[in-house]
């Protein structure tokens, strides 16, 4: 069977990216999005192949009860599943506004899980099928500034580290994104500190190179796994009074610039970190 990918979520910035970066490789497209005209749009901006395939589907993620027959409507599933539907919202008007702090679970939490539980029943019975959800360094760890946001990528997080436990003896991959701010739609009116945000293309790549790999967890940029490393083992009774801009500059403060978490094994990193932590918060 050729290889095909459906990605739900595919006029977005990362999803037309991700589209781009698989007709390269000459996998078959199933474009999916509520606005079809976008699709179109997409459609425009992927060079396509002779030797590709696209489809593109009406679809609206958040009408959870039409993901059974939308899935059911393929004759032959794709390889692979990839969901990009999500929501970040304003986290002041999320605190004050039941109905935008429900919209950002249901589009983010709600909607993706659910359609990837479904998915995974079709691929757990064919044991073959690789699914990609995307989830954030916020959900990692909560922040006054986004923890509404951050909350419902937490949900992601555990929900697709459980289907990776129950599916791996299926041989079915289950693969976790987790970016930290990227260029996007979402955050253009957001304050981003330019070398530690990815551009929609990057991420892509990243997210293409771990289904060939097929890896587990992925962080884009590579750096936030490292910057998480420190930020979860910051005691509460210290994080709670910080920002991450803060956090950013005590390092700098102490010396440590955190651009330079780049190259050696895996493991002189993660010892990286955590002697950064050790000179930063326990020895003030």
């Amino acid at each position: 069977m050729k290889k095909s990918i459906l990605i739900i979520g595919a006029s977005s910035d990362i999803g037309i990216e991700v589209a781009k970066q698989f007709a390269l490789n000459g996998y078959d497209l199933h474009l999916a999005s509520r606005n079809k005209e976008k699709l179109n749009d997409t459609l425009s901006e992927v060079k396509l192949s002779s030797k590709i395939t696209t489809n593109i589907y009406e679809f609206d993620a958040l009408n959870i009860a039409g993901h059974k027959d939308f899935i059911d409507s393929f004759e032959f599933l794709p390889n692979i599943t990839m969901c990009f539907v999500g929501h970040m919202g304003n986290q002041k008007n999320n605190e004050k506004n039941s109905d935008e702090r429900i919209l950002v679970m249901e589009t983010n939490f709600l909607a993706p899980i659910n359609f990837l539980s479904e998915i995974a029943n079709r691929y757990e019975k064919i044991k073959s099928g690789t699914i990609v959800g995307v989830s954030s360094v916020a959900g990692e760890r909560g922040r006054s500034t986004n923890y509404i946001y951050g909350a419902s990528k937490s949900g992601v997080t555990t929900f697709l580290s459980g289907l990776r436990n129950r599916l791996s003896k299926h041989n079915v991959n289950v693969i976790t994104v987790l970016p930290g701010p990227v260029f996007t739609k979402m955050t253009r009116n957001t304050n981003l500190p330019k070398f530690l945000t990815a551009n929609p293309n990057h991420v892509a790549k990243d997210i293409f190179q771990a289904v060939i790999n097929k890896k587990d967890v992925i962080y884009s940029f590579k750096i936030w796994r490292y910057i998480m490393i420190i930020i979860k083992l910051i005691p509460e009774n210290i994080f709670k009074k910080m920002k991450i801009s803060e956090l950013l500059e005590l390092l700098q403060d102490r010396g440590v610039d955190i651009r330079t978490f780049k190259g050696g094994t895996k493991k002189d990193l993660v010892r990286k970190a955590q002697e950064v932590y050790s000179l930063s918060f326990r020895h003030p």
